[in-house]
């Protein structure tokens, strides 16, 4: 009667501490360059060594620019990369460094590598990290004191959550993604319907989904105030991780996949709480508002005031009036003056295959700048060696190099203040873009038919051949 998550957090419990948290043993941990300094610091102060260097992975990510990697201009975010690369060098730790090949967003480098595997507890410093739940694995965003206990022991504190699990049963329509099925669920159960609890995603839609439409959609569990998101590994987990350059491999390869296969919630299992919602009910999504649950289908509209309860509406103004929004407001044809596809949650090649399904043979439009970034070093190869590249440069959009971009502003990609911009990240709070900018949070495909149109539109209506299998 256990649940997936369960039988993994129950694998790797040390010790239950009375009255208190659990003791929890992790397989991996993600450093990048923002919240890992002090913790190597408190390392020093202690007189400490990394306790399993092999089990840490570090590569920089949120300063790193996009357009080149020579130099990075802001010296606060050049600092941040320098110092983590002499931590990892004193300290011993595998470092992808910015412009190598092994580089790129930490939560797109690790499953594409196969260092994020079925059945590991997996952290980083970033909270984000639930990305990597997809392939089967507790993930988790921890602090800078909690990254420096498992540096230091290879364990970590932590209070066991509940239990959800999120079902998503039938078809999904054309043109509607894993990102749309994300933005749909923070819309419906708020950015705070999973706080407390550990989701498990499962239902048919789940099911069919890629590999990459997985990630993105545990990628964003944090967005609902969840703890971790993951879902069962299968089939689909298996080919994609087949081969992948820290993977098993041969006779150790089988054995896994053997123990991978018990990796899956009991059929009596009962979890704390679980909902279920329909494939077909949901449409492209785009959001209005200052949070990734502010949200409605592309061809919709703004919330009127009298259907927003009465203790929200203040909230709810405030948004629109940063976003420069009106209630009751269709946004579909609103100009928009950037875009970006890329960041952990939209960064893979199966994103760039599905906006390049959609520029292919148009152009874009004159008053947009668009910010192509890919995830990893990895992914931009792939895209060259599929001639994806060819097609956005015949559309007039030039591929960057991999960076987290414009998903934040933290490095030199960062939206002026006023403009709108439609991106494939996952957050759109207040200045997340940039100081002042505004943001609309969409699909893959929502912001290539954007790009090409110049305002917000429904690719739905564009006609359109998606090659992209993340649906």
């Amino acid at each position: 009667m256990r649940t997936l998550f369960d039988k993994i957090w129950d694998a790797h419990v040390i010790r239950n501490v009375a009255d208190g948290p659990t003791q929890l043993y992790i397989d991996r941990l993600y450093v990048h360059e923002v919240t890992s300094p002090q913790a190597f610091d408190t390392l020093r102060e202690k007189g400490l060594r990394v306790f399993r260097p092999a089990q840490v992975v570090a590569m920089p990510d949120h300063n790193t620019p996009s357009d080149q990697q020579e130099v990075i201009g802001d010296p606060v975010g050049r600092k941040q990369v320098e110092t983590l690369r002499g931590n990892c060098e004193e300290f011993g730790i595998r470092h992808f460094g910015m412009g190598t090949p092994d580089n790129g967003i930490v939560h797109v480098v690790g499953p594409e590598k196969g260092l994020s595997l079925p059945g590991m507890t997996i952290v980083c410093g970033d909270s984000h990290t639930s990305t990597h739940g997809a392939v089967g694995a507790i993930a988790m965003g921890i602090g800078t004191s909690e990254v420096a206990q498992v540096l230091a022991s290879q364990c970590i504190l932590q209070s066991k959550p509940k239990t959800m699990r999120i079902n998503i049963e039938g078809t999904l329509p054309e043109g509607t993604t894993a990102k749309d099925v994300a933005l749909y669920l923070m819309a419906r159960m708020t950015t705070s319907g999973a706080t407390g609890y550990a989701v498990e995603y499962a239902g048919s839609v789940v099911r069919n989904m890629s590999m990459e439409g997985r990630l993105t959609l545990s990628n964003l569990s944090i967005e609902m105030g969840s703890r971790a998101g993951l879902i069962a590994p299968d089939e689909t987990t298996f080919a994609y991780l087949k081969g992948r350059e820290y993977a098993p491999k041969g006779a150790d390869w089988d054995k896994a996949v053997e123990e991978w296969r018990k990796l899956r919630s009991d059929d009596d299992a009962v979890f704390d709480k679980e909902v279920t919602f329909r494939g077909e009910d949901i449409a492209p999504r785009i959001t209005y508002g200052t949070n990734p649950g502010a949200g409605i289908a592309v061809d919709g509209c703004i919330p009127a005031l009298e259907d927003v309860p009465e203790t929200e509406r203040a909230g709810f103004l405030e948004q629109l009036s940063y976003m420069q929004f009106r209630p009751g407001q269709k946004l579909e044809g609103v100009p928009v003056d950037y875009v970006f596809l890329g960041a952990c949650t939209n960064g893979r090649i199966e994103d760039f295959r599905a906006f390049a399904s959609v520029v292919r043979g148009r152009r874009k439009a004159p008053n947009v700048v668009a910010w192509l970034v890919p995830g990893s070093w990895s992914v931009r190869q792939q895209i060259i060696d599929e001639g994806i590249d060819k097609i956005l440069e015949a559309a007039g959009f030039d591929l960057r190099l991999p960076s987290c971009s414009a998903c934040l502003a933290m490095n030199p990609d960062k939206v002026p203040a006023g403009k709108l911009a439609i991106s494939t990240s996952n957050r759109n709070f207040v200045g997340r873009q940039g100081p002042g900018a505004r943001t609309i949070l969409a699909s893959p495909l929502t912001v290539a038919a954007s790009a090409v149109t110049g305002v917000v539109t429904d690719v739905r209506k564009m006609g359109f051949e998606n090659k992209s299998n993340d649906v």
